[in-house]
């Protein structure tokens, strides 16, 4: 008669992720119909054309034709997106200290635990993440040498 309780995920921290700490404002995107049509595609839609994009502050609702010529319609997240993987290089690369790498990797792997990324898009990023972290350390250590 009475259905199971619904099983609950870990705690999420509130605010902790790039859109939330205002480090990626997506919503303000101009997404063209070209870009958004590639994205749906690479995560296997057959998409004919876009009707409506509507952009909300963490996810984006699209309605499009598909190729049979059904009207479909649903709410992606902006991680589907070449531009998102941009925005987080350039986050990783703005970054001039080892405290500011910090912040933004604890950030990062927030993310990645708790958001559906492409393969190849979290690898990406992970490794950008590992080699500004090297370039970093080899910088602090650049100036420490100078220094004695």
């Amino acid at each position: 008669m009475f259905g199971k309780p619904r099983k609950t995920n870990q705690y999420r921290r509130k605010g902790r992720n790039l859109i939330a700490t205002n480090k990626i404002k997506p919503e303000q995107w101009q997404l063209s119909n070209a870009e958004v049509k590639e994205a749906l595609k690479a995560k296997g839609y057959d998409v004919k054309q876009i009707k409506k994009i509507h952009r909300l502050k963490h996810q984006v609702c699209i309605s499009y034709w598909d190729v049979k010529g059904n009207i479909c319609s649903s709410f992606f997240s902006y991680r589907i997106f070449v531009r998102w993987q941009e925005e987080a290089e350039k986050l990783i690369y703005t970054c001039q200290t080892l405290k500011q790498w910090a912040r933004l990797n604890y950030v990062m792997k927030y993310e990645f635990a708790y958001y559906r990324y492409p393969s190849v898009m979290e690898d990406a990023l992970h490794a950008i993440l590992e080699n500004h972290l090297c370039v970093l350390q080899a910088t602090v250590q650049q100036v420490v040498l100078q220094a004695i």
